[in-house]
């Protein structure tokens, strides 16, 4: 019931309402809005704490604004709050109107959520009406088109007590017109934002013919604008002098050509592919001496004015140096550091790429082929009159081919019952296998020999005279090793004093004459500091063979070596 007194009170509630609510048109940004709200609420309403939780943009509601203790303030602002809790929270309690009211009785099922929240201890409450510190009132608001904006959470009214009528209306009014100054601060901000983004728009469009024409006269590297479309497409319109001194020709030279003109053969085809907008490409272009720099392209598209003709500007960076380092350090991963040999993985990548899954026993030898494609065609009727060579070392699956790449457009000749079947599993349809030659008779066939050389005393030699002996030790081998062989070749260094030598196209015969070769070159004494050491070398021979992996490979060599190294005394393996 009210007291006498509360027309007073409505009228001076009405007053600092007018105040308060007058105050939050003043602000100027929406920072000074939000905290102008709470400050209407702990000086015109009668609380002595209140906070805006404001959304945000994924929907969780941060603590923006708070008023009414700096301790508080300063433990929860900033602080957020699902969107899922407050939701829950809006929907707990007594509904007073538009307001939220969750009386301790109900509250304490709260203490433990994710809401930014603060409470003061105090007494219980003596009167059914009196304040309880763990009490919660709030005020959310709303934009014009029922859109939660923030909830004004509010707490310890002056008086001690629940608001009445009165008070709820006057927070609910405050509510309303707090959620339209709220939205009027985000208006403002945003077309301040967007006048201001105009503004920047319009004096960037002013300034870019000439900040463009700057930019590309005076670049550090290459830009050329060329044609695009009809004709001309590619046709150099524009070169900056970068580009110029770059290609050693004027640009008065260069309008007469296109990129296609002036790429390097080998790179043509990078040059078609690349995208006209956003397409990179890094190619060798021509100069003026007739030699070739490497380049990065970059294009993208341009046009003269908004349905203007478009054109190709092209920025061109030079990466001979670059270009250089990488193949370095690709020559550093690959190689030894210490003899410039290929290092064990360059080896194993060399080896395997000789190398195919299928198996050596898979393949019938060239003449049991040739046998078995005449004897299936007699019994089916006798040939056709179809000539067929044999090509020794051919590219056939089984060393045959036909006169020609068009005479059987049927098919494979041999395709019918039993001829020999041929896999047709693609990575080895156009593969030359690599065959070891018979283990126990020199017939002429033609290998990879893989020769594992392991020093011999080298060991003795690093422990005496220290690393820096060895190591010179290690590069004169390498030096050695390396003289021994043909062009073609590969001398690799595997690891420690271990090397392998890959040479293609050695008989068994021929396999065993270089090892003994390269074994006299090792053996003669090297000088180091003034001092002559020696070391030996043992020799094991090995086949690389399709079926075979690149480790299977080694492992054969290494066991053959060793096999090799046991079969003579110390003596001899220092001596060769």
């Amino acid at each position: 019931m009210e007291t006498e007194s509360e027309p007073y009170v409505r009228l001076a509630t009405l007053r600092q309402l007018h105040r308060v609510v007058a105050d939050l048109n003043t602000a100027r940004s929406l920072a000074d809005t939000l905290q102008t709200v709470v400050d209407g609420i702990v000086v015109g309403l009668g609380y002595e704490l209140a906070c805006v939780n404001l959304v945000r943009p994924d929907g969780d509601l941060v603590v923006a604004a708070f008023a009414g203790d700096p301790a508080a303030e300063a433990l929860i602002t900033g602080r957020v709050g699902s969107r899922a809790s407050w939701e829950r929270r809006l929907t707990m309690g007594e509904c007073w109107d538009g307001l939220r009211f969750i009386p301790h009785t109900e509250g304490w099922v709260l203490l433990e959520d994710d809401v930014p929240q603060w409470h003061t201890d105090g007494p219980d409450p003596r009167f059914e009406d009196e304040w309880h510190p763990e009490d919660r009132l709030y005020a959310p608001m709303y934009a014009s088109g029922g859109e939660l904006l923030g909830v004004i959470s509010v707490d310890r009214p002056r008086n001690g007590r629940r608001p009445g009528a009165w008070g709820r209306e006057a927070l609910q009014m405050y509510a309303f017109q707090a959620a339209i100054a709220i939205s009027n601060a985000r208006l403002r901000a945003n077309m301040q934002r967007a006048l201001v983004r105009l503004e920047r728009e319009q004096q960037a469009l002013r300034a870019s013919e000439e900040s463009f024409r700057q930019a590309f006269e005076y670049a550090p590297s290459g830009m050329a604008i060329a044609e695009m479309g009809g004709d001309q497409h590619g046709r150099l319109l524009r070169t900056n002098d970068a580009l110029c001194r770059l290609l050693g020709r004027p640009a008065s030279v260069l309008r007469r050509y296109s990129f296609s003109d002036l790429v390097h053969p080998e790179d043509i085809g990078t040059l078609l592919r690349t995208s006209a907008e956003g397409g990179r490409a890094e190619l060798r272009l021509g100069r003026r001496d007739g030699t070739y720099v490497w380049v990065s392209l970059r294009n993208s598209v341009v046009a003269d004015a908004a349905d203007g003709p478009r054109f190709l500007l092209t920025h061109v960076e030079d990466i001979e140096e670059r270009k250089r380092h990488e193949l370095q350090l690709a020559h550093r991963a690959s190689h030894d550091s210490l003899t410039g040999l290929p290092n064990s993985a360059e080896l194993r990548a060399r080896l395997g790429a000789r190398l195919c899954r299928r198996p050596q026993s898979a393949r019938a030898t060239a003449i049991e082929a040739l046998d078995a494609a005449f004897e299936g065609r007699e019994a089916h009727g006798g040939h056709d009159g179809h000539e067929v060579r044999a090509e020794v070392g051919g590219g056939g699956e089984h060393g045959f081919q036909p006169d020609g790449p068009d005479r059987y457009p049927g098919g494979d000749p041999f395709d019918f019952p039993g001829a020999p079947t041929a896999p047709t599993d693609g990575p080895y349809d156009h593969h030359v296998h690599t065959v070891a030659p018979a283990a126990d008779v020199d017939d002429g066939t033609k290998g990879l020999a893989v020769l594992f050389c392991d020093l011999d005393g080298f060991k003795s030699i690093n422990d005496r005279f220290g690393h820096h002996t060895g190591d010179a030790v290690l590069i004169e081998v390498a030096r050695r090793l390396t003289t021994g062989v043909r062009d073609g070749d590969t001398v690799a260094r595997l690891g420690g004093d271990e090397f392998v030598v890959l040479a293609d196209g050695l008989g068994a015969a021929d396999a065993a004459d270089l090892a003994v070769r390269l074994r006299n070159a090792i053996i003669p004494p090297i000088r180091v500091d003034g001092r002559a050491v020696r070391v030996g070398a043992s020799f094991g021979i090995g086949w690389a063979s399709c079926g075979m992996s690149a480790d299977e490979v080694l492992r054969s060599a290494d066991q053959r070596m060793y096999i090799e190294k046991r079969s003579r005394s110390k003596a001899h393996r220092r001596a060769g």
